[in-house]
């Protein structure tokens, strides 16, 4: 069984630590891969860690996931509320999808209480600060584990 997961990250999460700090924090992306990093390295898991603000690229990375990952984390930013076509790309996608974001979203605007992706996701993380990356990261460690 493979070992790799892909820890995706969609628009304006590449302003981590620079947007929003009051909601999101000071950690910036590369502080939030490097966390990813040293989870995956400490559960024996390899990581494929890719931000973006283009749908099509973060569509195109849960297609070459399908081929060579067990897992994602994905933190589809505002595309969690709009993107069918993620939502169907994760469909096609046959290994643990889980979704995470940085805020509470349930406390935010009303608009973003809805989640296409959480109609696939096996599990969500909300609220958690950047550490819902290590504790998805410690989710999918645990699956692969106990797997036979």
């Amino acid at each position: 069984m493979s070992r790799l997961v892909f820890v995706l990250n969609g628009p304006n999460l590449n302003l981590l630590g620079k947007r929003q700090p009051h909601i999101y924090g000071h950690e910036t992306m590369e502080d939030v891969e490097a966390m990813c990093r040293k989870t995956c390295e400490a559960h024996r898991l390899e990581l494929r860690y890719h931000q973006s603000n283009r749908e099509y690229e973060l569509i195109d990375w849960i297609h070459e996931a399908r081929e060579k990952a067990f897992g994602i984390v994905i933190n589809p930013g505002a595309f969690t509320h709009t993107s069918v076509a993620i939502l169907d790309a994760l469909n096609a996608f046959d290994g643990t999808v889980i979704e995470c974001h940085i805020s509470q979203v349930h406390k935010r605007e009303a608009f973003r209480h809805h989640s296409y992706v959480s109609m696939r996701a096996d599990a969500v993380l909300a609220g958690f600060g950047t550490q819902g990356y290590t504790l998805a990261i410690q989710r999918l460690a645990h699956l692969a584990d106990t797997k036979k």
